[in-house]
Protein backbone atom coordinates (compact mmCIF):
# COMPACT_ATOMS: atom_id res chain seq x y z
CA UNK A 1 0.00 0.00 0.00
CA UNK A 2 1.34 3.58 -0.98
CA UNK A 3 2.38 6.26 1.95
CA UNK A 4 0.21 9.28 2.19
CA UNK A 5 1.58 12.10 0.13
CA UNK A 6 4.74 9.51 -0.66
CA UNK A 7 6.93 10.77 -3.57
CA UNK A 8 7.95 8.91 -6.79
CA UNK A 9 10.78 7.34 -6.76
CA UNK A 10 11.66 8.69 -9.80
CA UNK A 11 11.09 12.38 -8.81
CA UNK A 12 13.82 11.50 -6.06
CA UNK A 13 16.27 10.28 -8.34
CA UNK A 14 15.54 12.88 -10.85
CA UNK A 15 15.54 15.67 -8.19
CA UNK A 16 19.26 14.62 -7.21
CA UNK A 17 20.32 13.80 -10.92
CA UNK A 18 19.29 18.26 -10.79
CA UNK A 19 21.87 18.66 -8.20
CA UNK A 20 24.50 16.49 -9.48
CA UNK A 21 24.18 17.67 -13.29
CA UNK A 22 22.12 15.63 -15.88
CA UNK A 23 24.20 13.18 -17.99
CA UNK A 24 21.78 12.77 -22.03
CA UNK A 25 19.61 9.52 -20.74
CA UNK A 26 18.39 11.03 -17.11
CA UNK A 27 17.51 14.56 -18.64
CA UNK A 28 15.87 12.88 -21.32
CA UNK A 29 13.51 11.59 -19.11
CA UNK A 30 13.59 14.85 -16.85
CA UNK A 31 12.14 16.84 -20.06
CA UNK A 32 9.51 14.33 -21.23
CA UNK A 33 8.64 14.58 -17.35
CA UNK A 34 8.86 18.75 -17.56
CA UNK A 35 6.62 18.98 -20.31
CA UNK A 36 3.84 17.78 -18.71
CA UNK A 37 4.36 19.51 -15.41
CA UNK A 38 6.09 19.50 -12.67
CA UNK A 39 7.71 16.30 -11.11
CA UNK A 40 4.97 15.30 -8.42
CA UNK A 41 3.17 15.00 -11.82
CA UNK A 42 5.21 12.05 -11.79
CA UNK A 43 2.85 8.46 -11.37
CA UNK A 44 4.05 7.46 -7.40
CA UNK A 45 5.53 4.03 -7.45
CA UNK A 46 5.13 1.19 -4.58
CA UNK A 47 8.56 0.27 -6.13
CA UNK A 48 11.24 1.96 -8.04
CA UNK A 49 12.66 3.30 -11.48
CA UNK A 50 16.49 2.95 -11.99
CA UNK A 51 18.52 5.14 -13.92
CA UNK A 52 21.85 4.14 -12.79
CA UNK A 53 24.64 2.38 -15.38
CA UNK A 54 24.49 -1.21 -13.50
CA UNK A 55 20.81 -1.44 -14.68
CA UNK A 56 20.46 -0.19 -17.41
CA UNK A 57 23.45 -2.17 -18.51
CA UNK A 58 22.15 -5.46 -17.28
CA UNK A 59 19.02 -4.60 -19.38
CA UNK A 60 21.42 -4.08 -22.72
CA UNK A 61 22.22 -7.42 -22.48
CA UNK A 62 20.30 -11.10 -22.48
CA UNK A 63 21.38 -14.72 -22.53
CA UNK A 64 22.63 -14.33 -25.99
CA UNK A 65 25.15 -11.68 -25.73
CA UNK A 66 24.72 -10.97 -29.16
CA UNK A 67 22.48 -8.29 -29.34
CA UNK A 68 22.82 -4.76 -27.33
CA UNK A 69 20.11 -2.01 -26.72
CA UNK A 70 20.29 0.44 -23.61
CA UNK A 71 17.36 1.46 -22.15
CA UNK A 72 16.51 4.53 -20.67
CA UNK A 73 15.26 3.09 -16.90
CA UNK A 74 14.54 0.09 -15.81
CA UNK A 75 11.33 -0.09 -13.56
CA UNK A 76 11.38 -2.54 -10.48
CA UNK A 77 7.52 -2.59 -9.42
CA UNK A 78 6.69 -3.28 -6.17
CA UNK A 79 3.04 -4.22 -7.43
CA UNK A 80 0.72 -4.39 -10.55
CA UNK A 81 -0.12 -0.85 -10.21
CA UNK A 82 3.52 0.50 -10.90
CA UNK A 83 3.32 -1.41 -14.64
CA UNK A 84 0.12 0.29 -14.99
CA UNK A 85 1.53 3.95 -13.77
CA UNK A 86 4.60 3.17 -16.37
CA UNK A 87 2.90 2.07 -19.09
CA UNK A 88 0.71 4.85 -19.17
CA UNK A 89 3.09 7.64 -18.69
CA UNK A 90 5.42 5.50 -21.28
CA UNK A 91 2.43 5.65 -23.90
CA UNK A 92 1.77 9.60 -23.34
CA UNK A 93 5.49 10.30 -23.72
CA UNK A 94 5.91 8.16 -26.79
CA UNK A 95 8.47 6.11 -24.65
CA UNK A 96 8.62 2.55 -25.80
CA UNK A 97 8.58 -0.45 -23.21
CA UNK A 98 9.49 -4.34 -22.87
CA UNK A 99 8.34 -6.82 -20.80
CA UNK A 100 11.75 -8.93 -19.07
CA UNK A 101 11.55 -12.19 -17.24
CA UNK A 102 14.99 -13.63 -16.74
CA UNK A 103 16.00 -12.28 -20.10
CA UNK A 104 16.22 -15.80 -21.54
CA UNK A 105 16.38 -15.08 -24.98
CA UNK A 106 18.95 -14.61 -27.49
CA UNK A 107 18.47 -11.95 -29.95
CA UNK A 108 17.55 -8.84 -27.88
CA UNK A 109 13.94 -9.63 -27.84
CA UNK A 110 12.96 -8.10 -24.28
CA UNK A 111 15.61 -5.18 -24.92
CA UNK A 112 14.68 -1.38 -25.84
CA UNK A 113 16.97 1.67 -27.22
CA UNK A 114 16.37 4.86 -25.24
CA UNK A 115 12.79 3.16 -23.57
CA UNK A 116 11.62 1.45 -20.49
CA UNK A 117 12.66 -2.13 -19.86
CA UNK A 118 10.01 -3.23 -17.03
CA UNK A 119 11.76 -5.94 -14.76
CA UNK A 120 9.11 -8.44 -13.94
CA UNK A 121 11.65 -10.46 -11.43
CA UNK A 122 9.89 -8.41 -8.06
CA UNK A 123 6.33 -9.90 -9.11
CA UNK A 124 7.06 -13.48 -8.26
CA UNK A 125 4.16 -14.00 -6.19
CA UNK A 126 2.90 -17.42 -6.18
CA UNK A 127 -0.57 -18.75 -4.46
CA UNK A 128 -0.94 -23.24 -5.48
CA UNK A 129 -4.62 -24.47 -4.92
CA UNK A 130 -6.22 -27.70 -5.18
CA UNK A 131 -5.94 -27.71 -9.36
CA UNK A 132 -4.25 -24.39 -10.24
CA UNK A 133 -1.34 -21.95 -9.48
CA UNK A 134 -1.75 -18.39 -9.53
CA UNK A 135 1.90 -17.07 -9.81
CA UNK A 136 3.05 -13.17 -10.80
CA UNK A 137 4.87 -13.22 -14.22
CA UNK A 138 8.34 -12.98 -12.57
CA UNK A 139 8.25 -16.50 -10.67
CA UNK A 140 9.91 -18.60 -12.08
CA UNK A 141 8.86 -22.46 -13.13
CA UNK A 142 11.54 -23.78 -10.77
CA UNK A 143 9.59 -21.99 -7.82
CA UNK A 144 6.23 -23.40 -9.17
CA UNK A 145 7.18 -26.62 -9.38
CA UNK A 146 8.87 -26.44 -5.57
CA UNK A 147 5.83 -24.87 -4.00
CA UNK A 148 3.24 -27.60 -6.45
CA UNK A 149 4.97 -30.35 -5.31
CA UNK A 150 4.78 -29.99 -1.87
CA UNK A 151 1.02 -30.15 -1.98
CA UNK A 152 1.59 -33.58 -4.21
CA UNK A 153 0.48 -31.60 -8.00
CA UNK A 154 2.58 -30.41 -10.87
CA UNK A 155 2.30 -28.29 -14.30
CA UNK A 156 0.88 -30.69 -16.83
CA UNK A 157 3.76 -29.18 -19.26
CA UNK A 158 7.26 -27.99 -18.62
CA UNK A 159 10.33 -27.14 -20.49
CA UNK A 160 13.80 -28.29 -19.68
CA UNK A 161 15.06 -25.31 -18.20
CA UNK A 162 13.40 -24.56 -14.91
CA UNK A 163 15.19 -21.09 -14.42
CA UNK A 164 13.04 -19.57 -16.81
CA UNK A 165 9.85 -16.69 -15.63
CA UNK A 166 6.21 -17.96 -16.13
CA UNK A 167 5.25 -14.62 -18.03
CA UNK A 168 8.45 -15.12 -20.48
CA UNK A 169 7.30 -18.29 -21.09
CA UNK A 170 3.95 -18.16 -21.61
CA UNK A 171 5.03 -14.95 -24.13
CA UNK A 172 6.66 -17.31 -25.98
CA UNK A 173 4.81 -21.03 -26.07
CA UNK A 174 6.43 -22.83 -23.88
CA UNK A 175 7.56 -26.46 -25.49
CA UNK A 176 8.55 -29.13 -23.68
CA UNK A 177 8.37 -33.03 -23.89
CA UNK A 178 4.90 -33.51 -22.50
CA UNK A 179 3.72 -32.22 -25.61
CA UNK A 180 1.80 -35.01 -26.81
CA UNK A 181 -0.21 -35.20 -23.62
CA UNK A 182 -0.89 -32.01 -22.84
CA UNK A 183 0.17 -29.34 -25.88
CA UNK A 184 2.20 -26.63 -24.81
CA UNK A 185 2.15 -24.62 -22.00
CA UNK A 186 0.30 -21.74 -23.26
CA UNK A 187 -2.43 -24.50 -23.76
CA UNK A 188 -2.81 -24.78 -20.02
CA UNK A 189 -3.07 -21.24 -19.01
CA UNK A 190 -6.81 -20.81 -16.76
CA UNK A 191 -6.18 -16.83 -17.59
CA UNK A 192 -4.15 -14.40 -17.92
CA UNK A 193 -3.91 -10.30 -16.00
CA UNK A 194 -2.31 -8.39 -18.64
CA UNK A 195 -1.18 -4.92 -18.76
CA UNK A 196 -1.95 -3.46 -22.33
CA UNK A 197 0.03 -1.30 -24.33
CA UNK A 198 -2.64 1.22 -23.46
CA UNK A 199 -1.89 0.88 -19.57
CA UNK A 200 -5.45 -0.90 -18.88
CA UNK A 201 -4.90 -3.80 -16.45
CA UNK A 202 -7.36 -6.61 -17.91
CA UNK A 203 -7.74 -10.06 -16.92
CA UNK A 204 -8.56 -12.63 -19.82
CA UNK A 205 -9.83 -16.29 -20.39
CA UNK A 206 -11.02 -18.79 -22.51
CA UNK A 207 -14.27 -16.81 -21.85
CA UNK A 208 -13.46 -13.05 -21.09
CA UNK A 209 -11.52 -11.35 -23.56
CA UNK A 210 -10.47 -14.24 -25.44
CA UNK A 211 -9.59 -11.91 -28.24
CA UNK A 212 -6.50 -10.48 -25.93
CA UNK A 213 -6.15 -13.97 -24.38
CA UNK A 214 -5.35 -15.38 -27.53
CA UNK A 215 -3.15 -12.53 -28.91
CA UNK A 216 -1.15 -12.83 -25.52
CA UNK A 217 -0.15 -16.23 -25.22
CA UNK A 218 2.53 -16.84 -27.66
CA UNK A 219 2.44 -13.00 -28.68
CA UNK A 220 5.69 -12.08 -27.50
CA UNK A 221 4.78 -9.07 -25.64
CA UNK A 222 3.14 -7.10 -28.16
CA UNK A 223 0.17 -6.61 -27.17
CA UNK A 224 0.25 -6.48 -23.66
CA UNK A 225 2.82 -7.29 -20.71
CA UNK A 226 1.51 -10.70 -18.77
CA UNK A 227 1.42 -9.40 -15.09
CA UNK A 228 -0.54 -12.57 -13.56
CA UNK A 229 -1.07 -16.35 -14.83
CA UNK A 230 -3.47 -18.56 -13.63
CA UNK A 231 -1.81 -22.36 -14.77
CA UNK A 232 -3.46 -25.71 -14.39
CA UNK A 233 -2.18 -28.76 -11.92
CA UNK A 234 -2.67 -31.98 -12.40
CA UNK A 235 -1.38 -35.03 -9.97
CA UNK A 236 2.42 -35.47 -9.81
CA UNK A 237 4.06 -38.66 -10.42
CA UNK A 238 6.57 -39.39 -7.33
CA UNK A 239 9.57 -41.12 -9.70
CA UNK A 240 10.30 -41.36 -13.20
CA UNK A 241 11.92 -44.54 -14.91
CA UNK A 242 14.49 -42.89 -17.78
CA UNK A 243 15.33 -45.05 -20.78
CA UNK A 244 17.47 -43.26 -23.41
CA UNK A 245 17.23 -45.50 -26.37
CA UNK A 246 19.80 -45.27 -29.41
CA UNK A 247 19.19 -45.65 -32.92
CA UNK A 248 21.44 -46.14 -35.99
CA UNK A 249 19.99 -43.13 -38.21
CA UNK A 250 17.97 -40.21 -38.26
CA UNK A 251 14.88 -42.31 -39.80
CA UNK A 252 14.75 -44.77 -37.28
CA UNK A 253 14.86 -42.36 -34.52
CA UNK A 254 11.51 -40.39 -35.86
CA UNK A 255 9.95 -43.48 -37.11
CA UNK A 256 10.18 -44.61 -33.34
CA UNK A 257 9.27 -41.06 -32.49
CA UNK A 258 6.20 -41.07 -34.54
CA UNK A 259 5.17 -44.10 -32.93
CA UNK A 260 5.35 -43.37 -29.28
CA UNK A 261 3.90 -40.04 -29.07
CA UNK A 262 0.70 -41.75 -31.14
CA UNK A 263 0.87 -44.20 -28.70
CA UNK A 264 1.10 -42.34 -25.34
CA UNK A 265 3.01 -44.78 -24.05
CA UNK A 266 5.57 -42.42 -21.92
CA UNK A 267 4.87 -39.34 -20.05
CA UNK A 268 7.48 -37.36 -21.83
CA UNK A 269 9.64 -37.86 -24.74
CA UNK A 270 12.48 -36.14 -26.47
CA UNK A 271 15.25 -37.24 -28.44
CA UNK A 272 19.01 -35.46 -29.17
CA UNK A 273 21.56 -35.65 -31.51
CA UNK A 274 25.23 -35.69 -30.75
CA UNK A 275 28.66 -35.40 -32.90
CA UNK A 276 31.13 -37.58 -31.98
CA UNK A 277 35.01 -36.69 -32.02
CA UNK A 278 35.11 -39.46 -35.51
CA UNK A 279 32.38 -37.45 -36.75
CA UNK A 280 29.69 -39.46 -36.46
CA UNK A 281 26.40 -39.05 -34.69
CA UNK A 282 24.65 -40.76 -32.13
CA UNK A 283 20.79 -40.44 -32.10
CA UNK A 284 19.18 -41.05 -28.81
CA UNK A 285 15.75 -41.07 -27.71
CA UNK A 286 15.26 -40.00 -24.51
CA UNK A 287 11.34 -41.66 -22.88
CA UNK A 288 10.08 -41.57 -19.55
CA UNK A 289 7.55 -43.52 -17.77
CA UNK A 290 6.19 -42.34 -15.02
CA UNK A 291 5.70 -44.19 -11.37
CA UNK A 292 7.20 -46.88 -13.99
CA UNK A 293 9.45 -49.94 -11.99
CA UNK A 294 11.69 -52.91 -13.92
CA UNK A 295 9.15 -55.48 -14.25
CA UNK A 296 7.35 -52.37 -17.30
CA UNK A 297 10.45 -52.47 -19.08
CA UNK A 298 9.20 -55.24 -21.41
CA UNK A 299 5.82 -53.76 -22.33
CA UNK A 300 7.17 -50.42 -22.54
CA UNK A 301 10.23 -50.70 -24.63
CA UNK A 302 11.02 -54.23 -26.05
CA UNK A 303 9.07 -53.42 -29.02
CA UNK A 304 10.76 -50.78 -30.49
CA UNK A 305 13.33 -51.72 -32.25
CA UNK A 306 16.02 -49.27 -30.93
CA UNK A 307 19.95 -50.74 -31.10
CA UNK A 308 20.74 -50.16 -27.33
CA UNK A 309 19.56 -48.47 -23.67
CA UNK A 310 20.43 -47.19 -20.81
CA UNK A 311 17.84 -47.08 -17.67
CA UNK A 312 18.20 -45.24 -15.12
CA UNK A 313 15.40 -44.07 -11.98
CA UNK A 314 14.95 -40.45 -10.51
CA UNK A 315 12.90 -38.62 -8.18
CA UNK A 316 10.30 -36.49 -10.29
CA UNK A 317 11.71 -32.87 -9.11
CA UNK A 318 15.39 -34.55 -10.24
CA UNK A 319 14.06 -35.34 -13.23
CA UNK A 320 12.76 -31.95 -14.23
CA UNK A 321 15.51 -30.32 -12.40
CA UNK A 322 18.14 -32.13 -13.99
CA UNK A 323 19.64 -29.11 -16.47
CA UNK A 324 20.63 -27.46 -13.12
CA UNK A 325 24.03 -29.18 -12.80
CA UNK A 326 24.74 -28.83 -16.52
CA UNK A 327 24.26 -25.01 -16.22
CA UNK A 328 26.53 -24.87 -13.21
CA UNK A 329 28.99 -26.61 -14.86
CA UNK A 330 28.39 -24.45 -18.15
CA UNK A 331 28.81 -21.43 -16.17
CA UNK A 332 32.01 -22.87 -14.91
CA UNK A 333 33.36 -23.62 -18.12
CA UNK A 334 32.40 -19.43 -19.08
CA UNK A 335 30.28 -21.03 -21.65
CA UNK A 336 27.06 -19.81 -20.07
CA UNK A 337 28.79 -16.40 -20.64
CA UNK A 338 29.49 -16.78 -24.31
CA UNK A 339 27.17 -16.07 -27.63
CA UNK A 340 24.71 -18.10 -28.38
CA UNK A 341 23.07 -17.85 -31.88
CA UNK A 342 20.20 -20.41 -30.84
CA UNK A 343 17.99 -21.51 -33.90
CA UNK A 344 14.94 -23.70 -32.97
CA UNK A 345 13.21 -24.75 -35.80
CA UNK A 346 9.72 -26.26 -36.24
CA UNK A 347 9.70 -29.03 -38.83
CA UNK A 348 6.79 -30.63 -41.02
CA UNK A 349 7.03 -34.12 -40.28
CA UNK A 350 6.98 -35.50 -43.95
CA UNK A 351 10.26 -33.65 -44.38
CA UNK A 352 11.78 -33.98 -41.21
CA UNK A 353 14.07 -36.92 -42.03
CA UNK A 354 15.37 -34.84 -45.31
CA UNK A 355 16.04 -31.81 -43.67
CA UNK A 356 17.89 -32.80 -41.12
CA UNK A 357 19.63 -35.46 -42.38
CA UNK A 358 20.76 -32.56 -45.06
CA UNK A 359 21.76 -30.71 -41.80
CA UNK A 360 24.04 -32.54 -40.29
CA UNK A 361 27.52 -32.44 -42.49
CA UNK A 362 27.12 -28.64 -41.89
CA UNK A 363 26.89 -28.75 -37.58
CA UNK A 364 30.22 -29.46 -37.59
CA UNK A 365 32.11 -28.22 -34.74
CA UNK A 366 33.25 -24.81 -35.30
CA UNK A 367 29.62 -23.91 -36.73
CA UNK A 368 27.85 -25.22 -33.56
CA UNK A 369 30.56 -24.56 -30.12
CA UNK A 370 31.68 -27.14 -27.83
CA UNK A 371 28.85 -26.79 -25.57
CA UNK A 372 25.97 -27.26 -28.40
CA UNK A 373 23.12 -29.02 -27.94
CA UNK A 374 20.99 -30.72 -30.69
CA UNK A 375 17.13 -31.26 -29.81
CA UNK A 376 14.65 -33.23 -31.80
CA UNK A 377 11.23 -34.18 -31.02
CA UNK A 378 7.94 -34.83 -32.06
CA UNK A 379 4.69 -32.43 -31.53
CA UNK A 380 1.41 -33.92 -32.57
CA UNK A 381 -0.01 -30.70 -33.86
CA UNK A 382 -3.74 -31.08 -33.09
CA UNK A 383 -2.65 -30.98 -29.21
CA UNK A 384 -1.68 -27.13 -29.32
CA UNK A 385 -4.36 -25.02 -29.45
CA UNK A 386 -3.20 -21.79 -28.97
CA UNK A 387 -3.55 -19.76 -32.26
CA UNK A 388 -0.04 -17.59 -32.51
CA UNK A 389 2.01 -20.98 -31.61
CA UNK A 390 2.72 -21.58 -34.84
CA UNK A 391 3.16 -25.05 -36.20
CA UNK A 392 3.55 -26.71 -39.71
CA UNK A 393 -0.56 -28.37 -41.14
CA UNK A 394 0.40 -32.21 -40.87
CA UNK A 395 0.26 -34.61 -38.43
CA UNK A 396 3.15 -34.48 -36.78
CA UNK A 397 5.93 -31.75 -36.19
CA UNK A 398 9.17 -31.66 -35.02
CA UNK A 399 10.89 -29.68 -33.01
CA UNK A 400 15.17 -29.20 -34.35
CA UNK A 401 16.80 -27.14 -31.47
CA UNK A 402 20.38 -26.26 -32.73
CA UNK A 403 21.22 -24.73 -29.35
CA UNK A 404 24.89 -23.00 -30.90
CA UNK A 405 27.55 -21.39 -28.46
CA UNK A 406 30.27 -19.29 -29.81
CA UNK A 407 32.99 -20.87 -28.00
CA UNK A 408 36.84 -19.98 -28.39
CA UNK A 409 37.72 -21.21 -31.28
CA UNK A 410 34.34 -21.70 -33.12
CA UNK A 411 33.10 -19.58 -35.28
CA UNK A 412 31.72 -16.05 -34.23
CA UNK A 413 28.22 -15.23 -33.76
CA UNK A 414 27.81 -13.38 -37.04
CA UNK A 415 28.53 -16.49 -38.57
CA UNK A 416 26.38 -18.78 -36.56
CA UNK A 417 23.51 -16.68 -36.94
CA UNK A 418 24.01 -16.49 -41.10
CA UNK A 419 23.58 -20.18 -40.84
CA UNK A 420 20.73 -19.92 -38.98
CA UNK A 421 18.95 -17.79 -41.38
CA UNK A 422 20.60 -20.48 -44.12
CA UNK A 423 19.17 -22.95 -42.52
CA UNK A 424 15.37 -21.34 -41.94
CA UNK A 425 15.27 -20.75 -45.33
CA UNK A 426 15.35 -24.71 -46.29
CA UNK A 427 12.60 -24.95 -43.47
CA UNK A 428 10.29 -22.75 -44.81
CA UNK A 429 10.14 -23.20 -48.35
CA UNK A 430 9.56 -26.94 -46.86
CA UNK A 431 6.57 -25.89 -45.01
CA UNK A 432 7.92 -25.60 -41.65
CA UNK A 433 8.91 -22.19 -39.35
CA UNK A 434 10.25 -21.49 -36.16
CA UNK A 435 10.00 -21.25 -32.33
CA UNK A 436 10.53 -17.03 -32.12
CA UNK A 437 13.16 -17.40 -28.96
CA UNK A 438 16.18 -17.61 -31.09
CA UNK A 439 18.91 -15.63 -33.03
CA UNK A 440 16.93 -15.16 -36.48
CA UNK A 441 16.64 -11.77 -37.46
CA UNK A 442 13.33 -11.37 -39.17
CA UNK A 443 11.48 -8.77 -41.32
CA UNK A 444 8.07 -7.43 -40.75
CA UNK A 445 7.15 -9.60 -43.90
CA UNK A 446 9.18 -12.74 -42.26
CA UNK A 447 6.87 -12.41 -39.50
CA UNK A 448 3.68 -11.56 -41.84
CA UNK A 449 4.40 -14.91 -43.02
CA UNK A 450 5.37 -16.48 -39.73
CA UNK A 451 1.83 -16.21 -38.78
CA UNK A 452 0.19 -16.86 -41.28
CA UNK A 453 -3.28 -17.10 -41.14
CA UNK A 454 -3.10 -16.08 -37.97
CA UNK A 455 -1.69 -12.68 -38.81
CA UNK A 456 -4.73 -10.40 -39.50
CA UNK A 457 -6.37 -11.05 -35.91
CA UNK A 458 -2.98 -10.63 -34.32
CA UNK A 459 -2.82 -7.27 -35.81
CA UNK A 460 -6.60 -6.40 -34.98
CA UNK A 461 -5.18 -7.20 -31.37
CA UNK A 462 -2.09 -4.73 -32.35
CA UNK A 463 -4.15 -2.09 -33.32
CA UNK A 464 -6.63 -2.47 -30.19
CA UNK A 465 -4.69 -3.21 -27.12
CA UNK A 466 -1.42 -1.08 -28.55
CA UNK A 467 -2.55 1.54 -30.41
CA UNK A 468 0.56 3.44 -29.93
CA UNK A 469 2.85 0.58 -30.75
CA UNK A 470 5.51 0.87 -27.66
CA UNK A 471 5.49 -2.54 -26.85
CA UNK A 472 8.44 -4.95 -27.25
CA UNK A 473 10.14 -3.07 -30.40
CA UNK A 474 13.39 -5.99 -30.18
CA UNK A 475 10.93 -8.49 -31.88
CA UNK A 476 10.64 -6.46 -34.81
CA UNK A 477 7.48 -7.64 -35.58
CA UNK A 478 4.95 -4.27 -35.96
Amino acid sequence: MREPGRRSVITGLMAGALVLGLDPVTRSWVTAAHAEGPFDRLPPLDGRLRLDNAALDAMADDFGHIVSRRPRAVLEPGSVQDVVAMMRYCRRHGIQVAGRGQGHSTNGQSQVEGGLVIDLGPLDSLEIRADRAVAGAGATWLALVQAALARGKTPPVLADYLGLSIGGTLSAGGLGGAIGHHGAQVDNVLELQVVTGKGDLVTCSPTVRRDLFDAVRSGLGQVGVIVRATVRLIDAPSTVRRYNLYYPTVEALTAAQRRMVDEGRFGYLEGQLARQEDGSWTFMMEAVAFDATPEDDAALIGDLGHASVTIDDLTYFDFLNRIAPVVEILIQLGEWARPHPWLDSVLPGSRTDELVTGALPELTPDLIGMSAVILLYPIPTAKVKAPLLRLPDEKHAFLFSLLRTSSPGAADAATMTAANRAFYERVRAAGGGWYPIGTLPLSRDDWRRHFGGAWPAFSAAKRTYDPSKILTPGQGIF
